[in-house]
């Protein structure tokens, strides 16, 4: 056999092998001629079978791969962090945390219970899980999210405030808080008497506040949200950088209609206070709907909380 039609026999017998892969061809010697001449003329064809196996090989390893390169695209280039986007209750998400990176928000909400020794993170005390802990749902993975983004949550974005409720009972609960935050202090904003050091990750105490210890340390991981009835110009913004309310206590309006004169002045009065001791102001329990945002929008509310991040979202990238 010439060189030319031993590699006609080797290209042809590797098609009879099918989609399967390469068969060695026959030795030289027990080669019938008959059936080189037959497959010079014939050639085998893929079944509908067949070619739907390969498709479906290609598609499980570049699918993938291709939503994953989509997703980081635009994370890490098209959107921008979202600064006054508030996640409420993240915990209660299908995945917490990571949805609310996702959705570029700067501010997440995590409710913790001190259980034998361990900060579990649940909105009620029968709901905790000795595997849901603070360090295991929030600080590890933020961590990860730091390193990989060159020392910020995003890549050159702002720091994301981790507001951090409180619900047993604060004396005992934040002595282990602050031994678990100083394990993370290289990522953690710094509050002291004379300045504040901001850095990737502020945290923020709310609900149950260890105000009386935390006024006590010079040097400090983590700072309380106030109330406007307790600012004064005595109160240094490095204790309470976050006024907090509650929207139910001082507004009716539910986002049906047009809301009152009277509330949309009270509101705007709210929010001037707070600047005016250097604060910035969020509210909690307010309705998720896109009237009430533009109004806090409007009266220069910093922080707007939601349990549908989606909806947050897309409201305020249409506004910008």
């Amino acid at each position: 056999m010439t060189r030319a039609g031993s590699l006609r026999y080797v290209a042809h017998a590797s098609l009879r092998a099918g989609w399967g892969g390469f068969q060695p061809p026959v030795p030289e010697s027990t080669v019938n001629m008959r059936s080189i001449k037959r497959s010079r003329t014939t050639f085998p064809v893929a079944t509908p079978f067949q070619f739907f196996q390969l498709i479906s090989r290609v598609t499980k390893r570049i699918l993938p791969i291709l939503f994953l390169s989509i997703f980081f695209l635009r994370a890490e280039t098209n959107s921008p962090p979202l600064l006054r986007a508030h996640a409420h209750n993240d915990y209660e998400h299908k995945r917490p945390l990571f949805e609310a990176l996702e959705h570029r928000f700067c501010s997440i909400e995590a409710d913790i219970h001190l259980t034998n020794g361990q900060l579990l993170v649940a909105h009620d005390l029968k709901n905790v899980r000795p595997e849901l802990t603070l360090e295991k749902l929030y600080l590890q993975p933020l961590r990860a999210q730091i390193l990989k983004n060159g020392a910020r949550v995003y890549r050159d974005g702002p720091s994301v405030i981790l507001l951090i409720d409180v619900k047993s009972e604060p004396q005992s609960t934040y002595p282990v808080l602050r031994k678990l935050l100083e394990s993370y202090s290289a990522l953690l904003t710094k509050f002291d008497s004379d300045k504040t050091e901001t850095n990737a990750l502020t945290v923020i105490i709310t609900g149950n506040r260890p105000v009386e210890m935390m006024t006590r340390e010079k040097n400090r991981l983590a700072s309380c949200d106030g109330r406007l009835d307790k600012l004064s110009s005595e109160i240094k913004p490095d204790l309470f950088p976050l006024v907090s309310e509650d929207w139910r206590s001082y507004f009716l309006w539910q986002g049906d209609g047009e809301i009152p004169y009277d509330e949309k002045e009270l509101l705007r009065e709210f929010s001037h206070q707070a600047h005016r001791y250097g604060r910035r102001l969020r509210f909690w329990g307010t309705p998720d709907k896109p009237k009430v945002w533009r109004e806090l929008i409007a009266a220069n509310v910093d922080l707007i909380g939601a349990d549908n991040l989606d909806a947050l979202e897309k409201f305020l990238r249409s506004i910008h």
